[in-house]
C-alpha cells in the first residue's frame, strides 16, 4: 500500500513504496516538490498540490520530479493535467532528467507538450 504524505518543505530520502508531495516557495515562484512514485494511487495528489498551487496564480510554478522513481502512465496524464490547469499568467516548469521521469516523457513523445528542465534552478530562471 502507498502512503501518501504531504509535507511543507524539502522532500528527503523516501523509503520503498512512499509517496511525499512539499511545497516551497523561492523567488516568487511556488515549488511542488515530488518524491517516490507516481502512479494510480498517487497521481491524483500531485494534481491536487499542484491546484492549490495554481489558485495561487503564481508567475511560476515548478513541479520538481527529481527524487521520483517511477512515473507511471497516470503520473504523464497528471503532468498535462497540471499543465492544462494552469491560467494565462503562469508558467509550469517540470524539473525531469532521470530515467526515471524523463525517459518515460520522452518515450510518449510528451517532450514536446511539457516545459522540461534538468534541474530546479534551471526552471527558476528559465533556462
Amino acid at each position: 500500500m502507498t502512503e501518501h504524505t504531504h509535507t511543507e518543505g524539502s522532500a528527503t530520502a523516501v523509503p520503498f513504496g512512499e509517496f511525499r508531495i512539499g511545497r516551497t516557495e523561492q523567488d516568487g515562484a511556488i515549488i511542488v516538490e515530488v518524491a517516490g512514485d507516481v502512479d494510480t494511487t498517487t497521481a491524483p495528489a500531485l494534481v491536487q498540490a499542484a491546484d492549490t498551487a495554481l489558485a495561487e496564480q503564481p508567475p511560476v510554478l515548478v513541479v520538481d520530479l527529481s527524487r521520483v522513481e517511477f512515473l507511471a502512465s497516470p503520473g504523464l496524464t497528471a503532468l498535462l493535467t497540471i499543465h492544462r490547469n494552469a491560467r494565462p499568467g503562469t508558467a509550469v516548469r517540470i524539473v525531469a532528467s532521470g530515467r526515471a521521469t524523463l525517459r518515460p516523457i520522452q518515450l510518449t513523445g510528451l517532450e514536446e507538450s511539457l516545459s522540461l528542465f534538468p534541474t530546479r534552478e534551471a526552471a527558476l530562471t528559465g533556462s
